[in-house]
C-alpha cells in the first residue's frame, strides 16, 4: 500500500541523512535475505520491510546473502503490519528473527492503527522494550528512539529531537538561510536609520544655530 511504501522510504531516507558521514552500515527495505541453502531450495524467501546491518560495507546489493557477508544478520528489523502480514510478522517472523537471525532489535508498526511494539534480544529471548514518557522505544543498536510522529514511525535522538526527513531538513536549511538574510536586512535598515537620525539631528542643530544667529545670539556661547 502507499502507507507501507511511504513508511519504508521514511525509515531509510532519515537514517541515510542522519548517518551520511558513516560508511560502516547497510540499510535497505524489501530486500531478500538469504540465510541458508535449504531456504534457497525451498524458495522460502524472507525480505523484511526494513533492516539495518552494522559494521559492514555500505554499498549497493541485490540481496543480503548471510554466508557471503561474513555470517552477519541484521542488527535491527522493522516490519510494517498489514492485513495480510500481521499474523506472520507477530509469530513466524518473530520466531525466525529471535532464534535464527538473533537480531538484537525487532519492531513492528501498524500505519493504520498506529500500534508500535519493540523487542530486545535478552539471553536468546525477545523481551518487550518499555516505552518512555513520550511513548518512544529505545534502540540501543541505532542509539535512537523509534516513535510515532504525525502518524508515521520516526526516529528521535537520545534527547528526544525528531530526526528530519531530507525534505524537512531542506526546508529547515532554507528557513534558516532566509532568517539570516532577514536579520542582515534588518541590521542594514537599522544602520541606515541610525545614520538618518544622526543626519537629522545635525540638520536640526544647524537650523537652531542659524535662528540664534539671526537673533544676534552666538550659538557657541550657549
Amino acid at each position: 500500500s502507499d502507507l507501507h511504501l511511504q513508511q519504508i522510504i521514511i525509515l531509510l531516507s532519515c537514517l541515510e541523512l542522519l548517518w551520511q558521514e558513516k560508511n560502516d552500515y547497510y540499510a535497505s527495505g524489501n530486500l531478500t535475505i538469504y540465510y541458508n541453502e535449504e531456504q534457497l531450495k525451498k524458495r522460502d524467501f524472507c525480505g523484511p520491510d526494513f533492516f539495518v546491518v552494522l559494521d559492514t560495507e555500505k554499498r549497493p546489493r541485490k540481496s543480503w546473502v548471510v554466508w557471503g557477508e561474513g555470517g552477519k544478520y541484521p542488527n535491527l528489523i522493522v516490519e510494517i503490519l498489514s492485513d495480510s502480514t500481521t499474523n506472520i510478522d507477530r509469530t513466524k517472523k518473530k520466531i525466525l528473527y529471535q532464534n535464527t537471525f538473533r537480531t538484537p532489535n525487532y519492531f513492528w508498526f501498524d500505519p493504520n492503527t498506529l500500534e508500535l511494539q519493540g523487542f530486545r534480544l535478552i539471553e536468546g529471548q525477545y523481551q518487550a522494550i518499555p516505552a518512555n514518557e513520550n511513548g518512544y522505544l529505545w534502540s540501543e543498536q541505532l542509539e535512537l528512539y523509534l516513535g510515532i510522529f504525525d502518524r508515521k514511525l520516526r526516529y528521535f535522538t537520545a534527547d528526544g529531537q525528531l530526526v528530519p526527513t531530507p525534505q524537512e531538513a531542506e526546508l529547515e536549511q532554507r528557513q534558516a538561510k532566509e532568517q539570516i538574510l532577514l536579520e542582515k536586512e534588518q541590521e542594514r535598515q537599522a544602520k541606515e536609520q541610525a545614520i538618518l537620525e544622526k543626519e537629522q539631528a545635525i540638520l536640526e542643530r544647524e537650523k537652531l544655530a542659524q535662528k540664534l544667529r539671526e537673533l544676534g545670539i552666538d550659538p557657541e556661547t550657549i
